[in-house]
């Protein structure tokens, strides 16, 4: 073989060489540019993603402080309508009390009155002793709030 021959083999092959060099660094450069993108994409979606997790993050917040709030009003109404309740029942206590002093009183100072404040009528005093106020009136009491007494009637 002639020598220029071989000097063109050597010089196709070494640039057949530089060509597979460039193209393999070219695909290299190509290669990380598209991890650079996607890179850059897994930035910005982890961006969002970081934002919309703070938005929930801080809606949980303030949605557990609403609720912590409300309890506490509740809470606070309850304590109160209990106190209140406890103040009433005192007072009703008192009062029962009160009206037991004064029925007792009364008993002590006329036995002879009803506990409706009503004089309890005698056999003098109506003529009867089986409690009717008059002859004509048969099967009637003298009080008017008992069953069989006068009065009007609703229907």
């Amino acid at each position: 073989m002639d020598t220029w021959v071989i000097i063109l083999i050597v010089a196709v092959a070494i640039v057949l060489l530089v060509l597979l060099a460039l193209a393999l660094a070219k695909r290299s450069r190509v290669s990380k540019l598209r991890k650079r993108e996607q890179a850059r994409e897994h930035l910005q979606e982890s961006q969002v993603k970081a934002a919309r997790a703070e938005k929930e993050q801080a809606l949980a917040e303030e949605q557990a402080a609403r609720a912590r709030r409300e309890r506490a009003e509740v809470e606070e109404r309850t304590r109160l309508a209990e106190q209140e309740a406890r103040e009433r029942s005192q007072r009703a206590g008192q009062e029962a009390s009160e009206a037991e002093k004064l029925r007792a009183r009364a008993q002590k100072l006329a036995p002879d009155l009803a506990h409706d404040g009503h004089t309890r009528p005698t056999t003098d005093q109506v003529g009867h002793g089986d409690g009717t106020a008059y002859p004509d009136q048969t099967g009637r009491t003298s009080y008017p709030d008992q069953p069989g007494g006068g009065g009007a009637t609703r229907r």
